[in-house]
């Protein structure tokens, strides 16, 4: 289905190859969700975090921790593709007590980013279908009252973004898998007037081809994500260290070379793509990149290696910092070494940030999205939404769902909440791989997943 990155080490979406069952959508359905089983006051540490789908419901909360990680090769590194089905005649994923999950689109053809332009229009990469299409809703409304195709003959688009940030841009940039384009955009334009420019070309192709961008508050940074091309680093081979001292003066601490030579970073330019250069290295695959709110921290979902065993490394949702270093392919989480790179780079020890959140491993985490608005509950603002697409690679699956990054004043807690669940049905069959997560002009939560082609929307049914 999704071209270059799909083999076993690339972004989650390994699955895709297996035999999807032919059946017929059922129809749009609405419901209230059951209450969580699970206690929220309590949270799931140490061993005890790593668990699968059977164990994931709305509220089930986790905390893992870098010295909780096992030891490398501690299990086998498994090769456990989905089954991926059509979904089960009335299956709803499962939210919170107090919300009510809709479907809001179906038949997209590889629905991924979502973004929500300033008056309210819904904007969906159909990275597979080559589009960006356009839907319009009123507040409160379940279904689209328009849609269309604001543009398409795209390569594999991702990354959407406007331009400049706040109420009136004039741009629609897109993140093809090799390069960045932009379309002259008004409020309510449901279709672009033209081809688009090219902003930003020869981006390194094959391997990760999702390019995710996003503009600093101000208006002046765009980010661009860029993932490896390769699981560990394979093919990179080994340089002196006097080589490796002029890389780091030109690309930062921990930059790579050879296949990777600008990969696993995220890159900022200025908004016409000028002035590039290297933001941050060392993040295998930000999936989903995205500026914080308020602050404008630029924050990433981040896909990690495999190899090393169900419950190693685990992927992670960040802050990420200018000139930081976050240990791909040497390192991960901290100065935890890669033993398949053991003593090549004792130089970087002490200079690998520790990610924020750790997520279950193998969990492939692609969107994120910052709750902003005004209808959820009030200790839901501020927090973050990830979704996570879902396991090849582990005994046990894991992912298929969406979680809540718990944040406090600008800083994530470390723990992550199940808030939506119930992709993978009782024979362990997936139906649902989720992706792109926004918030609908109403508050509604709004979630892609690339397996059936749909959108659904969450909102919350809490008395304000």
């Amino acid at each position: 289905m999704f071209p270059g990155g799909d083999e076993p080490g690339q972004d989650g979406e390994r699955g895709a190859h297996s035999m999807r069952t032919s059946c017929v959508l059922a129809a749009a359905m609405v419901a209230a969700v059951a209450s969580s089983a699970f206690a929220g006051d309590t949270v799931l540490t140490g061993p005890s975090a790593f668990g699968s789908y059977k164990d994931d419901a709305p509220g089930v909360r986790r905390l893992i921790r870098a010295d909780d990680l096992p030891a490398p090769y501690a299990s086998r590194s498994a090769s456990n593709f989905a089954q991926l089905v059509a979904r089960p005649a009335g299956a709803l994923p499962q939210a919170p007590a107090g919300f009510v999950v809709t479907l809001f689109a179906q038949d997209l053809d590889g629905p991924r980013t979502i973004r929500v332009a300033p008056n309210g229009d819904i904007f969906v990469a159909e990275s597979q279908g080559g589009r960006i299409h356009v839907f319009r809703a009123a507040d409160g409304a379940t279904k689209p009252s328009a849609d269309g195709v604001f543009a398409d003959g795209l390569n594999y688009p991702y990354g959407l973004a406007f331009y400049p940030p706040g109420p009136d841009p004039k741009f629609l940039y897109v993140g093809e898998t090799d390069r960045v384009v932009r379309f002259d955009y008004a409020n309510g334009a449901l279709k672009a007037d033209g081809k688009g420019e090219v902003v930003i070309e020869g981006i390194p192709t094959g391997g990760h081809i999702t390019r995710d961008i996003a503009f600093s508050p101000d208006g002046r940074q765009m980010y661009l994500a860029v993932g490896s091309e390769s699981n560990d680093g394979e093919g990179m081979g080994r340089e002196s260290p006097s080589r490796i001292k002029e890389l780091e003066a030109a690309a930062g601490v921990g930059a790579a070379w050879g296949p990777e030579d600008g990969r696993a970073s995220v890159l900022s330019f200025d908004p016409d793509g000028k002035n590039g250069r290297v933001f941050a290295n060392g993040i295998r695959n930000c999936s989903g990149l995205t500026v914080a709110p308020g602050n404008g921290d630029v924050w990433c979902a981040t896909n990690e290696r495999d190899g090393l065993g169900d419950n190693l490394p685990p992927d992670y949702v960040s802050r990420i910092g200018d000139g930081a270093f976050y240990g791909w392919p040497w390192y991960y989480a901290g100065d935890h070494e890669d033993p398949r790179h053991r003593g090549e780079r004792p130089d970087l020890a002490g200079k690998i940030n520790i990610p924020d959140v750790l997520i279950q491993p193998h969990s492939a985490p692609l969107g994120i999205s910052f709750y902003d608005g005004t209808t959820f509950p009030e200790d839901y603002l501020g927090d973050a939404f990830v979704a996570l697409h879902g396991s090849w690679n582990r005994d046990l699956r894991t992912g298929y769902k969406v979680v809540r990054v718990i944040v406090k004043n600008g800083a994530a807690t470390g723990e992550y909440e199940d808030f939506l669940t119930g992709f993978v049905n009782s024979a362990g069959d997936v139906w649902g791989r989720p992706v792109g997560v926004a918030v609908a002009h109403d508050g509604a939560l709004l979630v892609s997943e690339d397996n059936n082609g749909t959108v659904w929307r969450i909102q919350s049914t809490h008395a304000k």
